[in-house]
């Protein structure tokens, strides 16, 4: 009954607050995730107006609609979100946004479903971390070119070639990842995290990864997938394992503390960003940096 009521209240907010806030000319864009905000930011630069709902550290699957952010949404000429149910809660939301005619845009649909890692476990059937691949990041890019060049072709040229600065980045972002990971033995390449969100960049560089929670942060771990994984940890001889920033780290030193109470000993080998960038303004708040910065600390830790 929540629900629906919840949807009816939505749908009557969005009738409410439709052009409601003013436009300079620019096209409004609203984008869910840091790093889609990232993207669309370097593509539009000053020719759009783009709002970002999520911030630094904010966990996407367990994100909920504000009436701020309605009221976005309900003024914005192009959605960008994640989806493969990445923003679980706000499903509806969109599907109440495509009832406006605003057109939202899913960023996964740039990638052929035979590259996606399939889970049984997970609503879509697959996992929707999709940026911890940097060529998944590539062709994402010229995606969202494309769709900003349909809807604003007075700005296509401009657009374009931000894409293309964009993805020469990008390709080198991809080098020096291998090389950084070049000086790691592939036996220590065994990345231990909170939750199941670097499946792609294992499949990519060559790493094994284990997560404690599922690929959703709404899956939680019980005692004995703490206890398997403190085995694990332990047969494999993993020198660390990682917290994450928008993950709560609870989880982790619980499974440190399962692995110290068998005699063995693992460190905590820093924080990763998974799910959100760092903060505005470092390096770590741009997805170029926050993967480099990543790269960095699990291999440095995992030497």
């Amino acid at each position: 009954m929540k629900k629906i009521v919840f949807i009816l209240l939505t749908f009557v907010f969005i009738s409410a607050c439709k052009d409601s806030e003013p436009s300079n000319g620019n096209l409004n864009i609203v984008t869910t995730t840091t790093m889609i905000t990232d993207l669309v930011t370097h593509i539009g630069g000053d020719k759009l107006n783009i709002q970002g709902l999520m911030g630094s550290g904010v966990d996407p699957h367990l994100y909920k609609a504000s009436e701020g952010d309605v009221s976005k949404l309900a003024n914005a000429d192009l959605i960008f979100y994640g989806g493969l149910h990445l923003e679980g809660k706000l499903v509806e939301v969109f599907q109440k946004m495509e009832s406006q005619h605003i057109k939202t845009i899913a960023v996964s649909d740039a990638l052929d479903t035979k590259t996606l890692i399939g889970s049984e476990y997970f609503a879509s059937n697959y996992d929707p971390h999709i940026w911890f691949d940097v060529n998944n990041w590539e062709l994402i890019t010229n995606f969202v070119v494309q769709k900003l060049s349909e809807a604003n072709p007075e700005n296509k040229a401009l657009f374009e070639e931000n894409g293309k600065t964009y993805l020469e980045e990008l390709k080198s972002l991809d080098a020096d990842i291998k090389s950084i990971i070049s000086t790691l033995p592939e036996e220590k390449r065994i990345l231990v995290t909170a939750h199941d969100a670097f499946n792609y960049f294992g499949q990519a560089y060559g790493f094994e990864v284990v997560g404690l929670q599922g690929l959703s942060t709404a899956t939680e771990a019980g005692v004995q997938d703490v206890q398997n994984l403190a085995t694990f940890i332990i047969d494999k001889k993993v020198k660390a394992v990682f917290v994450e920033s928008s993950v709560p780290k609870r989880t982790i030193e619980a499974l440190q503390a399962a692995v110290n109470s068998k005699n063995h000993n693992v460190e905590i080998g820093g924080t990763l960003y998974s799910d959100a960038l760092g903060n505005a303004g470092t390096p770590e708040g741009t997805y170029i940096g926050m993967f480099r910065y990543n790269v960095n600390t699990i291999v440095s830790a995992l030497k």
